[in-house]
């Protein structure tokens, strides 16, 4: 569809939001109504947010060219690749068990209270790092971290919302997560190229290491008030030998930043992890890759890395569809054009400013879905970015890092809260009270727009 041919709609350009209004509310129904979260459920609801908004549009044929060629841009092909790559050296190092190695190194030290709470948060953050997925995480270190801190003293509050935090910290920060792939692909070059996740984590460690340091502080002092020391023992959930698969993850994040290439940091994690993994008896030769000839099946933790990300990418596709919609109505340019004619985005700070409240409000009102309040606002900000001259690199770690930070943790509003508050029994109130990143990692890079600090210009 040519720039000049717009998609007409039933009432006016505004009526283009109706695919966006039908998302946010498949959101809230999901999140507040039926307290439940899945991938699969997300993708569905944007799926028919397409089928029922092109009800509206004057040509329903039309509307679904410019949904299709949302889709198959290169940003979105690219994007949908990545995660499938990624989603198989996640599902290896879910399979070995990492996190009991952090367990052992605890009870070896002999830690309690408050140091438990700081090195829990490490653990955590060095997990979702490695796996890529803040879900993920969650769902492992909850059963292993969560109980152990009790006992060992820590406060409740502190605990659950440390192992929130870990989860967070690697979903910003990791180059095989999906908001980081999703943060690097919406912010493009002069020359049309996608921004390159290498370049984005490099620029990005900074940030997340002021912000995990100043936690860690946090956690450390104030994660023991109140708690008290039962004693005994966790030495079940202990496997020092998994810590050997930390030799993959750090060559994966070598290569993906020292090459800028995340194809190649892909294929030399996943070699060697299996390498690593199979010569210290992790797992098998047949959990790599076999045969269940009982249910006519292929198996092993290169199917299931597919398998589980699969709905993430259902996702991706459903909300390039509506981004396409929209870019097609000219509702993407005019937001834009609304901002950049505004008073307050009349400089790089107040550009910079305006596009973390816009990303802010977005994620808030996706209900903490960082990957689709991302890939929704991403475009926006690129727009603004390339008008104001702002680096892809400084444009991809504002839109992740405000994203992944005091928005994403809203009690009632948040998938990570939820899924926190659910893990553990607690109220979402106090799992989010205790999620301390999220609280640094806004005040530091609201204080880096502030003052300046880490903004490049594209030259």
């Amino acid at each position: 569809m040519s720039e000049e041919r717009k998609l007409q709609f039933r009432g006016g350009i505004g009526m283009s939001l109706i695919p966006v209004a039908i998302y946010v509310f498949f959101c809230m129904v999901l999140f507040i109504g039926f307290k439940a979260f899945n991938m699969e459920a997300l993708a569905a609801g944007g799926f028919l947010a397409l089928l029922i908004g092109g009800v509206f549009c004057t040509s329903y044929s039309d509307f679904w060219e410019s949904a299709i060629k949302g889709i198959s841009s290169i940003t979105s092909v690219s994007v949908v690749v990545i995660l499938l790559l990624v989603g198989m050296f996640s599902a290896l190092i879910k399979l070995c068990g990492l996190s009991g190695g952090f367990v052992w190194i605890a009870n070896a030290v002999g830690m309690k209270g408050g140091i438990f709470v700081a090195f829990t948060f490490i653990a955590a953050c060095i997990v979702s790092t490695a796996t890529g997925s803040s879900i993920g995480t969650m769902f492992i270190a909850f059963p292993i971290f969560y109980p152990a801190g009790i006992m060992l003293g820590a406060n409740e509050m502190m605990m659950a919302g440390c192992i929130v935090s870990g989860a967070i910290f690697g979903d910003n920060l990791a180059p095989i997560s999906d908001t980081t792939i999703a943060s690097a692909s919406t912010q493009q070059f002069k020359n049309g190229k996608p921004a390159d996740i290498g370049g984005v984590v490099s620029s990005r460690i900074k940030y997340s290491a002021v912000a995990g340091l100043i936690t860690i502080v946090i956690f450390a002092v104030f994660g023991g008030m109140g708690g008290v020391y039962e004693g005994g023992s966790i030495d079940a959930a202990a496997n020092p030998v998994s810590l050997v698969m930390l030799i993959p993850v750090v060559l994966m994040l070598t290569v993906s930043t020292k090459t800028r290439n995340i194809y190649e940091g892909i294929l030399v994690g996943l070699v060697t992890g299996t390498v690593v993994g199979l010569a210290a008896g992790l797992f098998t030769p047949a959990q790599v890759f076999s045969n269940d000839a009982a249910n006519n099946a292929a198996v092993g933790f290169l199917i299931d890395g597919i398998n589980n990300i699969l709905p993430t990418c259902a996702l991706v596709i459903s909300v390039f569809g509506i981004m396409g919609v929209l870019s097609d109505a000219g509702m993407l340019n005019l937001i834009a054009e609304k901002i950049l004619d505004s008073r307050m985005a009349g400089t790089t700070q107040g550009a910079e400013l305006v596009c973390m409240m816009g990303i802010a409000f977005t994620t808030i009102l996706l209900g903490g879905v960082t990957s689709a309040s991302i890939l929704t606002f991403g475009p926006i900000l690129n727009k603004i970015g390339a008008a104001r001259n702002i680096h892809p690199y400084r444009r991809a770690n504002l839109l992740d890092g405000t994203a992944n930070s005091l928005p994403a943790i809203i009690p009632f509003m948040s998938v990570f809260v939820f899924i926190g508050s659910a893990l553990n029994g607690l109220s979402p109130v106090v799992v989010a009270g205790g999620t301390i990143y999220g609280f640094v990692l806004f005040a530091v890079f609201f204080g880096a727009v502030l003052t300046g600090w880490g903004c490049q210009k594209e030259e």
